[in-house]
């Protein structure tokens, strides 16, 4: 049997950078096939190439053993080859069905049949148990969790024999993942060829058949997953052996109490909320997706509207209800949003812009111009520090990839040398490697005194970095405790608890 899928030296350039330098990859039927590699390693170049956003500039693509050479995403499409964004390529201003049937729609002497579209919706939909996402509600109103999986169905609607996902599971909450997994072995054992990207090497495990590694551009390693350890995987990854991930750590429960939070309440999700933060002090939150997590830290940041509670910073009180983001950066907060480029970053502006965003007055010269050259030295310096893939600080963020974006906002923040770090997600679509330089970056930030508050869905981040421990269910914040009287397992009952026990 011809293979589903094969590419023969795939190159692609954008001007002077080669993001793709020769890659071939081979994808049988019926197989889950994982693409791993570090950020700018790629992959999301690889995935738009066959899902027809870019034409490779040499090489050949063969689908079931004849020539593949879309036009178009639409002609990708119609060849039945679907892609699922990491970055979600929605349409807020369209319906669901809209959405998932955008460019397939069904027809009727030349007019839009949309009972049937509706229809065919509510088809793909049903692999999701999701009573919010509703064919006629608009998608800029759901949440990212639901928009995810809107972008999921839209893929399935294709028919597709080769389906393309590029971190599906970013977004998705504990119960859609397993959902989406047990979707994947019914595509799979119905025929369908599957090239799954994920960082989480976990998932690779539990999902995937084979594997192929890019480095560089290149492709440098593939094989049975089964037959490759987790350190061999990386080791293809960054080029290198690698130690432990997670930065040793000095105990920080002596340091003084830099923010205090009394029942903090911001309705609809938030909930009478109380926590302690120390200099030196990594206090994670758990929770489910929809817990309060991320309204929690927007509403400390001023994002989000406070009904009640007080709030103490290096022993002083500040007014919760009625401040606004302005104020909590004059006050020393550093703010990173989960959602990197609706909020996080300013996508058309330089790296160097958006690393001193937030403190221009540190590279401004005589009366209060703008010293270009001084701002290009500081944004080179933390370009340096953080391992950004970047040509030039004047080069827009917009063309990084995901993982350099998310190390330009987590760069700005140490810049703005911020002393409370509110940190919602800060690994979020960063590979291996570069976990393993933000998780140093945190460490460090942590040692210099700064108080850390990080939200984060996976939990061996949470074990490996946090001092303090505290879960987040149906909008209360259950007392912080030592990570070391916490296991997994705890932290999911308490996350899933119907009642939580605050008093505990």
């Amino acid at each position: 049997m011809a293979p589903a899928l094969e590419l023969d030296g795939i190159r692609k350039s954008f001007g002077a950078t080669l993001a793709l330098d020769g890659v071939t990859l081979e994808v049988r039927p019926g197989e889950v096939h994982a693409l791993i590699g570090e950020n700018g390693a790629g992959k999301s170049t690889l995935m738009n190439v066959l899902a027809g956003t870019f034409r490779p500039d040499a090489g050949e693509m063969r689908l079931g053993g004849k020539r593949y050479a879309p036009d178009s995403t639409l002609d990708a499409r119609r060849a039945r080859v679907a892609l699922i964004h990491q970055e979600l390529s929605l349409c807020p201003h369209l319906s669901v069905t809209e959405n998932v049937l955008l460019g397939m729609e069904s027809s009727r002497w030349g007019w839009v049949d949309w009972s049937a579209c509706r229809r065919r919706a509510l088809e793909v939909l049903k692999n999701f148990d999701h009573p919010e996402i509703r064919p006629e509600r608009r998608v800029g109103e759901l949440p990212v969790a639901a928009r995810q999986v809107v972008e999921i169905c839209r893929a399935l609607s294709a028919d597709v024999r080769i389906m393309l996902m590029d971190e599906p599971t970013s977004s998705l909450q504990r119960e859609d993942v397993e959902r989406l997994f047990a979707l994947i072995r019914r595509l799979r054992d119905d025929g369908i060829a599957i090239v799954y990207i994920s960082h989480f090497l976990e998932e690779v495990r539990a999902i995937a058949d084979r594997y192929t590694v890019l480095r560089d551009g290149r492709s440098v390693a593939s094989g049975e997953i089964s037959s490759v350890s987790n350190d061999e995987l990386i080791s293809h990854m960054v080029g290198r052996p690698m130690g432990g991930i997670f930065p040793s750590r000095r105990d920080s429960s002596a340091g003084e109490v830099l923010l205090a939070v009394r029942d903090l309440t911001a309705p609809p999700v938030v909930h009478g909320a109380s926590f302690e933060l120390r200099r030196g002090e990594i206090l994670g939150i758990a929770g489910l997706m929809g817990s309060g997590r991320t309204e929690l830290v927007r509403a400390l940041f001023g994002l989000d509207p406070v009904e009640s509670g007080s709030y103490r910073l290096r022993g002083q009180s500040l007014a919760l209800s009625g401040g606004k983001a302005a104020d909590r950066l004059r006050q020393g907060f550093g703010y990173l949003s989960e959602d990197r480029k609706g909020e996080g970053l300013a996508l058309p502006l330089s790296l160097a812009d958006n690393l001193t965003l937030t403190r221009m007055s540190a590279c401004s010269g005589r009366l209060g111009w703008l010293d270009l050259a001084c701002q290009a030295t500081q944004a080179q310096r933390w370009i340096g520090e953080l391992g950004i893939r970047a040509r030039t600080p004047a080069q827009s963020v917009r063309t990084l990839s995901g993982g350099n974006q998310q190390k330009v906002a987590i760069g700005r923040l140490l810049h703005q040398h911020a002393d409370v770090l509110l940190l919602d997600e800060p690994t979020r679509g960063i590979d291996v490697g570069s976990k393993a330089q933000v998780y140093e970056t945190i460490a460090a930030a942590a040692a210099a005194g700064k108080a850390v508050l990080m939200v984060s869905s996976y939990l061996p981040e949470l074990f490996g970095m946090c001092d303090r421990l505290a879960v987040m269910s149906r909008g209360r914040l259950l007392p912080a405790r030592p990570i070391d009287q916490w296991t997994p397992e705890a932290v999911l009952a308490a996350a899933i608890a119907e009642t939580p026990d605050t008093t505990s």
